[in-house]
């Protein structure tokens, strides 16, 4: 009977053993099919060089103007006079440093209690 049992053995061996490797199974072809479907949809899709030039100039105008303004709104902050005294009351109460004591006089027209609201806030 054990040699039964041998021959049984030798059977599953030679049955597993065709030359082939063993299928393994395909945890990841779902994702690859995927991502296919999404490289052709975005394939199909592409964006004209004429609308993306324009984009860009749209951006690059928007950019300048906002960067302008920005300018503006310093000159304007520049013009506004502040006390020394005011910017080193505020430098001592809220901690901060001279550069950001003047920003905030200087955002609220010099009026130390606005600013010092402001910065509490």
């Amino acid at each position: 009977m054990a040699a039964e049992g041998d021959v049984d053995l030798d059977l599953e061996a030679e049955e597993n053993c065709t030359g082939k490797p063993a299928e393994k199974p395909r945890k990841h072809d779902s994702g690859a099919a995927d991502l296919e479907r999404v490289t052709d949809y975005a394939e199909e899709k592409e964006i004209s060089s004429s609308d993306l030039e324009t984009a860009m100039s749209v951006i690059g105008d928007r950019r300048s103007r906002e960067q302008k303004a920005k300018q503006e709104r310093e000159k304007e902050l520049a013009k506004v006079t502040i006390k020394k005294e005011d910017v080193e009351l505020i430098m001592s109460e809220m901690e901060i440093s001279r550069m950001a004591a003047e920003r905030s006089l200087r955002e609220h027209m010099g009026n130390v209690v606005e600013a010092l609201v402001a910065l509490t806030n």
